[in-house]
């Protein structure tokens, strides 16, 4: 008599730990960019309260990507010695505390102190996404990739939304600091899953110890993975350097671009909310589309084609459709939805997605880090000419580079 109860346990354990993972997976990707698109559109605003200076705004864009990128070689380290669900804790947790002091501070070293530790913990949740995704969802990578992604981009889309009409009914400090409850609510359910008995523990990334194929459930070799000594492995973390680096660029500077082609400063705003927006109708059908495929190339030939047409409006006619350049700029980071999709359809195991995730993420935002320091520049010197002639380099290499990315290759077959 008792052991239909067992079963029905067994059996309740094994849809909850999922259900709760999902839901997990995509309150985390909710978090990870409110603290860069809910402080754009007010960077005016808060220079001439606390007196950040050109310097200080350009500074401030580039934190996002720096954080990324040291905390995207960084995760791995911690995750040799911690548990990913324990480590996602402490990216919200850090998150949370972050968005908390940008709130009160009341000088541009507290407003940067709180913005570094902010973007660290969101990029500490950039690259234990995918693990998560690969751990909990083996055999349903495109699918649930879909859902985070989109909740990725709708925590971009609505703090730059918001932001302004927040600001003007409460202030700019209420605008930026109440993004922290929702980091602490992105918490709660991998604290429960911590708590949980029995909860599964991730092979340490790059680690010595084996681990299992989700394809077929056979134990793989013991290796170290390194994903530099991967043809794959680097392609792919050139790709979505160069991928970041123009969308980084325009994350910061995009509401000033629109303000110098004859916008208002709320409509520099809402253009960075389009600008965003389009990337929700990418994350529903670039995982499809990459699952899909074997070489999902075309994605990348569609992106830059769009933004090639939108630097040309941008250039040669600003005034004829502002919103149609603006919405061909938002197809461009078509690609960045790829770039994560491709973590965990070029590894074959769960240790090879963190891996390749940190490397990636590492390398990638090391190179956009550049983006609206040098965008900024030139746009505040020479004029946007030069900095789209920037973004189109950019752009030409990210076309190279992809080729190799998009083949369906796998990193733990291309180590040397």
């Amino acid at each position: 008599m008792s052991a239909e109860p067992r079963d029905t346990r067994r059996r309740s354990r094994a849809v909850a730990t999922p259900v709760l993972a999902l839901i997990g997976v995509v309150f985390v990707s909710l978090n990870l960019r409110t603290a860069v698109t809910s402080l754009s559109p007010l960077l005016g605003v808060i220079d001439a309260e606390i007196g950040l200076g050109a310097v200080g705004m350009g500074l401030l864009g580039m934190i996002p990507t720096a954080m990324f990128a040291v905390w995207g070689v960084l995760t791995p380290l911690v995750l040799r010695r911690m548990g990913l669900e324990a480590v996602t804790v402490v990216a919200m947790a850090a998150a949370a505390i972050g968005q908390v002091v940008r709130a009160v501070a009341q000088d541009p070293w507290v407003m940067g102190a709180g913005s570094i530790i902010a973007l660290a913990g969101m990029g500490i949740g950039n690259v234990v996404a995918p693990p998560l995704v690969k751990k909990y969802f083996p055999r349903h990578v495109a699918l649930v990739s879909m859902a985070y992604i989109t909740g990725l981009q709708l925590g971009t889309v609505v703090p730059a939304l918001v932001a302004v009409p927040v600001e003007e009914a409460a202030g700019w400090r209420v605008s930026i600091g109440w993004w922290a409850v929702l980091a602490v609510v992105a918490a709660v359910p991998w604290v429960i899953e911590l708590l949980r008995p029995g909860t599964p523990v991730l092979t340490p990334a790059g680690s010595d110890a084996a681990s299992a194929d989700p394809a077929t459930g056979a134990a793989s070799p013991p290796q170290r993975i390194r994903p530099w000594r991967s043809p794959v492995g680097v392609a792919l973390a050139l790709f979505f350097g160069a991928n970041s680096l123009s969308t980084y660029a325009f994350f910061t500077w995009l509401p000033a671009v629109a303000e110098s082609i004859g916008m208002s400063r709320a409509e520099g705003g809402l253009a960075l909310a389009v600008y965003s927006a389009i990337g929700l109708i990418a994350a529903l059908v670039v995982p499809w589309v990459a699952g899909r495929f074997e070489d999902p190339y075309a994605v990348v030939v569609v992106s830059v084609v769009a933004y090639l047409a939108g630097f040309a409006g941008l250039l040669w006619a600003p005034g004829a459709a502002p919103w149609l350049w603006i919405c061909l700029l938002g197809v461009g980071p078509s690609t960045f939805p790829l770039c994560l999709t491709l973590i965990n359809l070029r590894t074959r195991t769960e240790a090879g997605s963190a891996a390749l995730s940190g490397f990636a993420q590492g390398v990638g935002y090391t190179a956009a880090s550049l983006g609206p320091i040098v965008f900024g520049i030139l746009l505040d010197g020479p004029g946007l000419a030069a900095g789209l002639g920037f973004l189109t380099v950019v752009i030409a290499v990210m076309t190279v580079v992809s080729r190799t990315a998009c083949r369906p290759i796998m990193l733990e077959d291309t180590l040397r």
